[in-house]
């Protein structure tokens, strides 16, 4: 990986989208360019029944193209095919400063593991996981041997991730 990238793993609901949110404001309000990649694990849909696009799918178009003035996305089918790995989704991505990664928990990447008491499950990711390199928690964290932040201190998880990825302050 040649990109700046950083990520954000955790349970459900242990807050990780917010997280992610929060940090695309923050390095967007400092004046980077910043993309995100999401995993999900589960069949998900950009478009819905009704639409055109949707119907040139279910006749069986492997790939989609919407486009208008405002965005574009491509939807690619993998019918059978293996689910794509992250670095061929980020060789997708166009150049920015900073890739935030929501989600591959499995993957090696630097990342800050979400924690939240209203998580599916409390498993600490970081103790058998040497790319997580920090922890947000919405409640102590007494026995970390990694830094600990409040899960809403966005400034400072911010600052760390710049450090990590040399990213810097604030955009040239």
């Amino acid at each position: 990986m040649s990109q700046r990238v950083f990520g954000v793993t955790g349970w459900k609901n242990s807050g990780k989208t917010t997280l992610t949110c929060k940090l695309v404001e923050e390095f967007t309000r400092r004046g980077f360019r910043v993309a995100t990649v999401k995993h999900a694990h589960h069949a998900f849909d950009i478009d819905h029944e009704g639409t055109d696009s949707h119907r040139h799918r279910q006749a069986g178009a492997a790939e989609v193209v919407i486009a208008s003035g405002r965005r574009w996305a491509i939807m690619h089918e993998l019918g059978e095919a293996e689910e794509p790995s992250l670095d061929y989704m980020l060789a997708k991505l166009s150049p920015c400063d900073l890739v935030l990664i929501e989600g591959y928990k499995r993957e090696s990447h630097p990342k800050i593991e979400a924690r939240r008491l209203a998580a599916s499950d409390r498993a600490r990711l970081s103790e058998n996981d040497a790319s997580i390199r920090a922890i947000a928690a919405d409640h102590a964290v007494d026995d970390a041997t990694i830094p600990v932040f409040a899960l809403d201190d966005i400034n400072g998880i911010a600052d760390m991730i710049a450090v990590e990825t040399g990213l810097g302050e604030t955009a040239a």
